[in-house]
């Protein structure tokens, strides 16, 4: 599943800097406004200590994990849905993601400059989110202003039908606020889905605290300021330091546990985000197993075994027979899948078995 997660806020807040983390890239990181013109994409490897377990067993000759996509958007300023600083091209950019990652700025440095001149997390957050909201109740209005005069005269049902979830979704964004909010049945999710509203992406915020904040965050004045912001609006938060995850990203895997001790920091902040984006977007992950490949495929929770053997090859999912499956605990308590086979914790499956995190899958099927 090619999953992208859009990395947005205003300019000098940190995106640069935690794209170059993320991606161990060298995006331009520069201490002005616009520094980044076109979107960076770089895929990540989400880590998984449950690959490297699986891979000690299997000892395989190709190792592959899941992967994330993030894509670094130039920061938004106040105006932007109307064209202001680079305006509707970034908003874009914004619509061809799955979810919105959004950077806050929460320390002060009066070396780096602020566009509004102060830290005010609420208040950047307000600006960004506002301006995402406008560019949808412009998307909102032109829809609508098609639509609207054809299902009145041609009563199509479907016309009126998405006319109606429209006209709702308007008011609520005329009230400035997001499409998330919104209550909404199966059918009218499909028919918001259609327009890519940015509204009703899914996002997590990013609080970029200062390296002295982090062993220290219930005392993070503005940390706690996005924390509670988040709740309310029932998403997520996470605190990380951009520059440190920016240090981080040039160790190995021994240095970077030894650094974050030291940090007395337990998880990394990437690895939080990771984790945060996959409980964001509803996601797990099965594996399959074999001396040419342990493999990590990314699944939404509720697709069933034809579904995930569609990720691998669509030919599987259309002749799919069975799936022989077992636990991941399993196989690292009797460590072959001879001895899982004497112990009966081999399961056959059909079509109707709802997929787990942590199952490795053998699919039987017939093109």
């Amino acid at each position: 599943m090619g999953l992208k997660a859009g990395i947005v806020g205003l300019p000098n807040v940190g995106k640069s800097t935690l794209f170059n983390a993320i991606t161990n890239s060298n995006v331009e990181a520069a201490n002005y406004p616009f520094a980044t013109i076109n979107p960076n994409v770089g895929t990540v490897i989400v880590p998984d200590e449950r690959v490297e377990n699986l891979v000690k067993i299997f000892n395989p000759k190709k190792t592959i994990y899941s992967t994330f996509e993030f894509c670094d958007i130039a920061g938004l300023v106040k105006g932007a849905s109307k064209g202001e600083g680079l305006g509707n091209q970034f908003l874009s950019h914004i619509r061809e993601t799955d979810a919105i990652i959004e950077v806050v700025r929460c320390f002060e440095n009066p070396e780096i400059i602020h566009v509004e001149n102060t830290v005010d997390p609420i208040r950047d957050i307000e600006i960004i989110n506002l301006e995402l909201v406008m560019a949808d109740l412009e998307s909102c209005q032109n829809r609508l202003s098609k639509i609207e005069n054809k299902a009145r005269i041609s009563k199509d049902k479907e016309a009126l039908y998405e006319v109606n979830v429209l006209n709702r979704a308007k008011l609520l964004l005329q009230e400035g606020k997001a499409l998330r909010g919104m209550s909404l049945s199966e059918e009218e999710t499909k028919i918001m889905k259609n327009f890519n509203f940015l509204t009703l992406k899914p996002i997590i915020y990013v609080a970029n605290v200062a390296d002295s904040d982090l062993s220290n965050l219930e005392n993070c004045k503005f940390y706690n300021e996005v924390k509670e912001y988040a709740e309310k609006e029932n998403a997520q938060a996470i605190a990380v330091s951009c520059e440190i995850e920016a240090e981080l990203s040039k160790y190995s895997k021994e240095e970077k546990a030894e650094f974050l001790k030291t940090l007395g920091v337990e998880m990394s902040g990437l690895d939080q985000l990771a984790k945060s984006a996959y409980k964001l977007l509803n996601l797990s992950t099965f594996f399959t197993v074999g001396a040419d490949e342990v493999r990590a495929w990314t699944f939404k929770n509720g697709m069933t075994a034809p579904d995930c053997a569609g990720i691998i090859h669509t030919d599987f999912k259309k002749g799919f027979i069975k799936a022989e499956v077992y636990t991941y605990q399993d196989i690292m308590e009797y460590k072959s899948e001879s001895a899982l086979k004497e112990a009966g914790k081999l399961r056959v499956e059909g079509k109707d078995y709802v997929a787990k995190d942590g199952y490795i899958f053998f699919f039987r099927f017939n093109v």
